[in-house]
């Protein structure tokens, strides 16, 4: 296959993906792992509205290219034909500063089955952007253009690139600029987050800043601050797109994906709603995943249920009582009980 071949089909490829309004899991380091992606994608499978795709926490670029395992241990779907269990697909994010080093990587992880890289200039954690990864790279629009220019050039012409932002570092000044690398650099769609570096996750979004981004020849997803369907529909009306990336919302409401569309759908209804009692036995599935020790498996479930709270009167009766249990089995059953 030559490469006008390949590139014929990556654009068909992304003319099929965004024929419809696309629903994304984001990637959220230290919570969208492969096994909450594997929950969260099976719940949305089964309510009838699965995501279109999900994006992987990213994986650290420095030094060298990176060896298989690494790729295995951050996206364990590449062994699956990059998907999970219920069939949805998983691209591979990039995180780091040097071209030549990313290209490498990102061809690599092509070989390895990655159906579409994507490339991370939006993380915030300090650690992060203290060794010049993520959001600190917005402050370097000329670098963020060398980036995906190379991955772009990097790897196979049918594979899609694509770069996840932020609005800006401290402040919005450089959009603009931003807005122009993006646009020389041969990316084939861009996720924006609609807040800055510096506004964190402190609402709100600034959903409406990201319409100059509509200029750009490529399809915009919106991403940031949506927690219920009405959220939603006001992020694409000021964002002046219909696709949206579900972030922390999803995972505080695992049906938020099938609540989104619903006023607009003939095919969801009030029977989509996921209840407590529904979402029990996909908690206990998370317990007892076998990736982890039970510490961690124990301290990460925490992590969710502190999440759930927001989104289920039960989940903060249940957190009440186990929040200082470190049994797995004790949490087990009390869990259990909560949904008498």
């Amino acid at each position: 296959m030559n490469t006008n071949q390949q590139l014929q089909i990556r654009q068909n490829t992304i003319h099929q993906l965004f024929a419809n309004p696309v629903r994304l899991l984001a990637p959220m380091e230290g919570l969208t792992d492969p096994l909450m992606r594997q929950i969260l994608t099976q719940i949305a499978s089964d309510l009838g509205r699965p995501y279109d795709w999900s994006v992987s926490e990213f994986i650290r670029v420095t030094q060298h290219v990176l060896p298989a395992h690494v790729f295995y241990k951050y996206v364990p779907e590449l062994r699956h034909d990059a998907k999970t269990a219920c069939g949805t697909l998983i691209h591979v994010q990039l995180l780091g500063s040097e071209a030549q080093l990313m290209a490498d990587n990102a061809a690599y992880a092509a070989e390895l089955g990655a159906p579409a890289i994507d490339i991370n200039f939006g993380c915030p954690a300090k650690t992060v952007n203290s060794h010049r990864g993520g959001s600190i790279l917005l402050d370097e629009p000329e670098t963020m253009y060398q980036i995906i220019s190379a991955v772009r050039q990097a790897v196979p012409a049918d594979i899609p690139v694509s770069a996840k932002i932020r609005l800006g570092y401290t402040d919005t000044s450089l959009m603009d600029d931003i807005r122009g690398a993006i646009n020389d650099s041969g990316a084939d769609w861009l996720t924006i987050h609609a807040r800055t570096k510096t506004q964190g996750y402190k609402p709100p979004a600034y959903w409406d800043k990201i319409q100059s981004f509509n200029a750009l020849d490529i399809p915009v997803i919106a991403n940031g601050e949506i927690w219920n369907a009405k959220h939603a529909q006001n992020c694409m009306v000021q964002a002046g797109t219909e696709h949206l990336m579900l972030g922390r919302g999803a995972v505080t409401r695992p049906d938020l994906i099938a609540q989104v569309d619903r006023e607009h759908s003939q095919t969801l209804n009030n029977e989509k709603t996921l209840l407590w009692q529904d979402l029990i036995a996909h908690q206990i599935k998370f317990l007892q995943g076998t990736a982890k020790s039970d510490i961690v498996l124990v301290g990460r479930y925490k992590q969710w249920l502190a999440m759930l709270t927001k989104g289920y009167s039960e989940a903060k009766i249940l957190w009440n009582s186990i929040k200082r249990e470190k049994n797995k089995a004790a949490i087990i059953s009390a869990l259990q009980m909560s949904a008498q």
